[in-house]
């Protein structure tokens, strides 16, 4: 064969033989295949794909970021400046916060743990697909979730017998009131932010923010149960014809994953039991599936942040050492066994079983959960533990699992009532003035602060009182009357009657702020959410004269002309509010106000249970709904 000739090449060096030809080609083509090879097939190689895709196909990732102190779990703290709940202060805009670094960063900070992360990520494709056949498979050989027998298992209508009116002309009034105060939310919403996720009351225009991976609506989602139950037919008509046509959950942006089951699968799940249409369930079950690599771990236990559309997930850059918070793994429990009810698919039963398997396998510091666990080794990164904020509904979830479950799952029974002897052991405490409060714990030095996330405690331990041990129970009972008393008293010292972020019991203060940062006020539902399971429990009228005090200080210090606005100093005399109509008002504030003042049939605590998010899920009757099926069969024959 002839070869041209090349410049400083002599012809000696071009007669290469046929066979080591073929060994060169075969060398570089090998080599070819395995750069790209790695390229497309190992997980997380954002860094790579920037030089060789297009900006269009793969997009930087951001990581959110804010400090220990100031996330919430139940994260409902909003993220400065957009006011959503998962990240930080700023509500009042008084603390400054990191700035968001890109995925590479990220990387590059977290490089120790991240070359074990990254084994377990490249199985996370191929995991998420498995589930998605296995999800298949279960439909297409199971029996379908059937609504209807869902609805003989009711011990009571969902509505009630009267939609909740009661027989009291002034509680009435009451009632009206909260819904007038719904309508007037939603509809500013509508008029100008329909779609977006929150409404900034100010300005008059929505907000997006950067919780929810590119999902919308997230007040649309957040208010379906609430316009359904308070009767409000055209908005929630509305809003179901938003979610039919224009909720997309093919999004590709970063998401919480507390933040989007709490919300969007919660608002979904309820919105289904509720009505029985079926594109809800539709949705809530596609959406639990693209939540379902978070899980792909060495440990099971899921990352905080997933992309929606890849399904590659990280931890919170905030978060110590590249740990998972513990009121975000925790507060999974309740959606997922609703969305195994609903998809005759185990896998999120088995995601959410195998955390509680962690947990109880690992210690715990002196009975206590605390709030950072490495998704990694399994292991606490801290010994901080609170009832607040980062630890707060993964006790509540605990309790709720038992009680969803028709009072079957001994293990959540078991793990929620140690769980309560130890925090009484450690962190309850006594104030000098005679207010009990829940301190917080770190390393065994306790902090004297409660936060306004912590208050849902009161309702929580007032649940769970008549399933202790017996000689227990009324001393259950009286605790969360004693702890909901002392967030009652948070109100009361204030000037706008409205409490603040954080109080404490120190330096002589008593359930107050000491601390500028601990000021604001963003709509919380926890004070009002204790107020609403005492009065159910008790039947005080206290607790619905303490809710009307809400009322009306919402009304003169939060209402706005085209909304709700969370304030920035609930002791100054002139409020400066924050722009910000939280989706939870609607979805929990407001929601737990209108059941304060309605019959104790609507939503009976008989039928159902609240997620985090006040979305109501329905007691799992497994018996009842066998015999169902069992008559069923039986007529057929």
């Amino acid at each position: 064969m002839v070869f041209r000739k090349l410049p400083g090449v002599s012809a000696s060096g071009m007669g290469l033989r046929l066979s080591q030809k073929f060994v060169f080609l075969l060398f570089l083509s090998g080599l070819v295949t395995l750069c790209f090879g790695a390229l497309f097939f190992l997980p997380d190689s954002v860094r790579l794909k920037r030089i060789f895709l297009s900006k269009t196909e793969v997009q930087p990732v951001t990581v959110g970021s804010g400090s220990e102190n100031d996330v919430r779990e139940h994260l409902k703290r909003p993220k400065e400046p957009e006011h959503t709940r998962g990240m930080t202060p700023g509500k009042g805009e008084t603390k400054s916060r990191k700035p968001s670094v890109s995925n590479e960063a990220t990387e590059e900070r977290m490089a120790g743990g991240k070359a074990q992360e990254d084994l377990t990520l490249s199985r996370s494709k191929a995991d998420s697909l498995m589930e998605r056949v296995s999800d298949a498979d279960h439909d297409a050989n199971s029996d379908t979730f059937n609504f209807k027998k869902f609805q003989g298992c009711l011990l009571k209508p969902a509505l009630g017998r009267d939609s909740g009116s009661t027989a009291d002309p002034k509680n009435n009034d009451r009632r009206e009131k909260v819904k007038e105060m719904m309508k007037f939310a939603w509809d500013n919403y509508k008029r100008y932010a329909w779609g977006k996720n929150e409404l900034r009351p100010l300005t008059k225009n929505g907000h997006l923010g950067n919780m929810f991976g590119g999902l919308r609506g997230a007040s649309i989602v957040d208010s379906l149960d609430t316009l359904y139950i308070m009767g409000l037919m055209d908005e929630y008509n509305d809003a179901k014809e938003w979610v039919q046509t224009s909720l997309d959950l093919n999004s590709n942006g970063e998401a919480s994953l507390f933040e989007v089951n709490i919300r969007y699968v919660g608002g979904l799940l309820s919105a289904y039991y509720l009505t029985g249409e079926e594109f809800f369930r539709n949705k809530a079950v596609e959406l639990g599936e693209k939540l379902l690599p978070a899980f792909n771990t060495p440990t099971g236990i899921p990352r905080g942040v997933i992309n929606l559309g890849s399904g590659t997930s990280w931890s919170w850059g905030w978060a110590s050492a590249g740990s998972s918070i513990l009121a975000e793994f925790g507060t999974l429990h309740l959606e997922f066994v609703h969305l195994t009810e609903l998809s005759n698919n185990p896998v999120f039963k088995e995601k959410v079983m195998s955390i509680r398997k962690l947990l109880n396998k690992i210690e715990k510091p002196h009975g206590l959960y605390p709030n950072f666990l490495s998704p990694v080794s399994g292991n606490w990164v801290q010994h901080h533990v609170s009832i607040g904020g980062l630890g707060d509904s993964f006790y509540e979830y605990l309790i709720k699992s038992y009680l969803m479950s028709d009072k079957t799952d001994e293990e959540a029974k078991k793990m929620y009532y140690s769980a309560l002897e130890a925090i009484e052991a450690n962190l309850v405490q006594k104030s000098p003035g005679g207010l009990t409060y829940m301190a917080e714990w770190r390393g065994g030095i306790l902090d004297h602060k409660m936060g306004h996330l912590a208050c849902f405690s009161g309702g929580m331990i007032g649940i769970g009182a008549d399933d202790g041990a017996p000689e227990k129970r009324q001393h259950y009972l009286d605790l969360a009357a004693e702890i909901t008393h002392t967030c009652h008293e948070s109100y009361t010292r204030s000037t706008t009657r409205l409490g603040p972020e954080a109080f404490r019991f120190d330096s002589g203060a008593e359930a107050t702020a000491t601390r500028l940062s601990d000021r604001y006020y963003i709509l919380r539902p926890e004070v009002i959410e204790s107020y609403m399971y005492m009065w159910r429990l008790t039947h005080d009228p206290k607790y619905r004269d303490w809710g009307w005090e809400a009322v009306e200080a919402l009304e003169q210090h939060c209402r706005v002309e085209s909304g709700f606005s969370g304030i920035r100093d609930v002791y100054a005399l002139t409020a400066s509010h924050d722009n910000m109509q939280q989706s939870f008002f609607l979805s929990e504030t407001l929601k737990y106000l209108y059941l304060l003042f309605s019959d104790d049939d609507l939503l009976s605590l008989e039928d159902w249970v609240f997620n985090t998010e006040a979305h109501p899920l329905p007691i799992i009757r497994k018996s009842c709904l066998q015999d169902e099926i069992t008559e069923e069969k039986t007529v057929s024959e």
